[in-house]
């Protein structure tokens, strides 16, 4: 199951890596898909749109532990890439304990302060009972995504994609099933859903750690074998906090412009929630498959194999823009079928909301797909802060322009929705320029 990244054709070996990673995170949004099918067919705008602000936080605070995970992950595929086993071994360990740590603190402090967070949120008062319900079960599965999450990240450091694809998958079914049972058969309501995704994640993340830790030896390490470095805790903490806080500022922007949302209303709040479900399907591969080139990047930047970066960079360049660019196609033409899908046919205010923001936004995907490649590419070459300035500057753009936008009347939401690939296209110019002109140490040597 392990693909050796430092050799062999590299489309063929890039791709090959990359499609199970693409394949596990279309199952991964499934999760949330079902819950929002469901809810929207059988529950009503309310719990459409409580599940929809829900969703937001906890891919805020999922993003801070998958961020921890993405840069440790990086950091062990150089150390595989160089073949330095002892510090390999040493960063497998210390991400475990910096990562669960932060992992049960975040579990402790949201769940004491959900009434908080809800109200930050701008929650409207007659969901604000259903949302609370919601999210008190949902974040009790912190610590399966941690997890999940983390030996995901280590296995595919070792050039192991398919087997967090196996445990997704698994889940994802179990996920379905039981939102069906809890929901349209018990009746158990928002609830249901909740309960439904809790335990899929405990059965991903529960598995998938047991089967690493009986069938990968090198994630199987011995007190007696680790020998911590101070520049090597140092090197852990800078790549795991740096692509953390990346992600985080990424998903934060994003909670701010939910808090915008849920100003104008339940309806539009159904309406983006339903709109961001298909959004971020339709663009997911694109990141994943950053995700798939940065590790790639980062264990050929560990062996030295400079020119095997500076080829790969070109063909996943075009790949990713060429995917983006037929995805972009297709929601625009069919952004009013995919709104039905989710929402009944007499909700006509939902679905026109949200096929303006499908057309506005979704025309624009070759922009964050180009973004998602930039990402990768400074978090591959132990650059992550790069990636973090980037999404400031994208996300930065966004939340300011959205706020400023909308608060005209002539404009509104639509004002929210156009400051998405504006937002984008800056960041674009801004990565590429620095990988051209600024980032010369590096680039004498990759490109």
């Amino acid at each position: 199951m392990k693909t050796n990244l430092t050799s062999g054709n590299i489309t063929k070996t890039l791709l090959g890596f990359a499609v199970p990673m693409i394949a596990g995170n279309l199952l991964q949004q499934i999760y949330n898909i079902s819950d929002t099918l469901i809810v929207g067919r059988y529950l009503g705008e309310n719990a459409l749109a409580a599940v929809g602000s829900t969703y937001t936080l906890t891919t805020f605070l999922y993003s801070i532990i998958i961020g921890l995970c993405m840069g440790s992950g990086a950091l062990v595929s150089y150390y595989c890439g160089g073949n330095a086993s002892q510090k390999q071994k040493n960063t497998v360990a210390a991400a475990f304990i910096l990562i669960g740590t932060v992992s049960v603190t975040a579990e402790i402090i949201t769940l004491c302060s959900v009434s908080g967070i809800i109200g930050l949120l701008k929650t409207p008062s007659e969901i604000i009972t259903i949302t609370a319900d919601y999210v008190r079960i949902i974040l009790s599965g912190i610590i399966f995504i941690f997890l999940y999450n983390y030996y995901a990240y280590m296995l595919r450091a070792f050039g192991n994609s398919v087997t967090p694809l196996i445990f997704l998958g698994t889940a994802s079914v179990i996920n379905i099933v039981l939102d069906v049972i809890f929901v349209v058969h018990l009746d158990f309501g928002v609830k249901g859903a909740a309960y439904a995704t809790l335990i899929a994640q405990a059965v991903s993340g529960v598995g998938l750690a047991e089967y690493s830790l009986v069938r990968e030896r090198n994630l199987r390490i011995k007190i007696s074998e680790i020998h911590f470095e101070k520049c090597e805790i140092v090197e852990t903490l800078r790549m795991s906090f740096s692509a953390s806080v990346q992600q985080s500022v990424m998903n934060f922007g994003i909670l701010m412009i939910q808090g915008l949302v849920n100003s104008f209303g339940t309806t539009v709040m159904a309406a983006f929630t339903v709109a961001v479900k298909i959004d971020t399907l339709a663009y997911m591969p694109a990141q994943e498959f950053g995700n798939a080139f940065s590790l790639f990047v980062s264990s050929n930047y560990g062996a030295n194999k400079y020119g095997r970066i500076r080829e790969c960079i070109k063909k996943s360049f075009f790949i990713s823009a060429v995917f983006c660019i037929v995805v972009s196609a297709a929601v625009v033409i069919f952004s009013e079928n995919l709104m039905r899908i989710f929402v009944k046919a007499e909700e006509t205010e939902i679905i026109h909301t949200g096929v303006q923001y499908l057309m506005t936004e979704g025309a624009f995907y070759v922009g964050i797909g180009i973004l998602f490649i930039l990402y990768g590419y400074y978090r591959g070459i132990n650059k992550p802060e790069m990636s973090l300035v980037l999404t400031i500057i994208s996300l930065g753009t966004r939340v300011a322009l959205a706020y400023f936008l909308s608060q005209f009347e002539k404009i509104g939401v639509f004002g929210i929705w156009v400051s998405i690939p504006i937002g984008w296209f800056l960041a674009d110019a801004a990565g590429l320029i620095y990988m051209k002109i600024c980032s010369k140490s590096i680039n004498n040597k990759i490109t």
